[in-house]
């Protein structure tokens, strides 16, 4: 069987976008990128690649540059891989796998609308004491709804489950790790998150840091590029 034709419409400094480099990276498949400028608004060819281009999940992709969802074409098959809703695959195999999948789209899903907003609410803040206050609802929230599910990393491997090897939860969310752990010292997360972390939420902060460490994960990460155009995009407006 020939390998797939892979296709990745993507910009590395979206950590939707990332997810796909970290998937593929997984896989050992070999992949053409083309890279989308996030600062202009989306090219009318763009438009007839993304499957979304006309769905209320990305919006008006013609009158603005912000809104985008990066795209997969896999032998000539496109496959939004970005901003699509969170949901479990269809059954398949024992139903222990089944449950699984189950269990890793939910805490996905805790993950992104639990956490990962405190971080996005924090990129914006307009003082240090605003970016603290986000940084330890973040860590609250980690502590809450994060914490409790990674209990089988105690005694087993440091990935989600227990396992040894990287999982799709760790696939879906290690972009994020990489930013809230990785953006402290350039002053977009607030210095005392991981502090809090190791003291309030040691099974978070263990996991995050063994998921970050893989080559898959951090390998097209460059903090200071996306603490730039961060900076620039979050600026207050003149």
């Amino acid at each position: 069987m020939s390998a797939p034709k892979i296709t990745l419409y993507t910009n590395r400094l979206c950590p939707w976008a990332h997810r796909a480099h970290i998937a593929l990276k997984e896989l050992g498949l070999d992949y053409e990128e083309v890279t989308i400028d996030l600062n202009t608004p989306r090219e009318p060819w763009y438009l007839e690649v993304n499957p979304l281009r006309a769905s209320k999940l990305i919006g008006n992709l013609h009158s603005t540059s912000a809104a985008w969802s990066p795209v997969l074409i896999w032998n000539r098959c496109p496959v939004p891989c970005g901003c699509s809703p969170l949901t479990p695959p269809p059954p398949s195999g024992p139903a222990e796998n089944a449950l699984f999948r189950a269990r890793v789209a939910f805490f996905v899903d805790a993950f992104i609308s639990k956490v990962v907003t405190h971080f996005n609410a924090g990129l914006r803040s307009a003082s240090e004491e605003e970016r603290d206050a986000h940084g330890e609802a973040l860590v609250a929230a980690v502590v809450k709804e994060i914490e409790p599910l990674l209990a089988e990393t105690d005694s087993k491997g440091p990935f989600f489950g227990g396992n040894e090897k990287l999982t799709l939860a760790e696939v879906q969310t290690g972009s994020f790790l990489l930013r809230i752990l990785g953006l402290t010292e350039h002053g977009l997360v607030s210095a005392k998150v991981p502090t809090l972390l190791e003291a309030q939420a040691p099974r978070f902060k263990r996991w995050a840091e063994a998921t970050i460490a893989q080559e898959s994960v951090n390998f097209i990460w460059d903090a200071k590029a996306y603490a730039d155009r961060a900076r620039a995009r979050h600026a207050p407006k003149k």
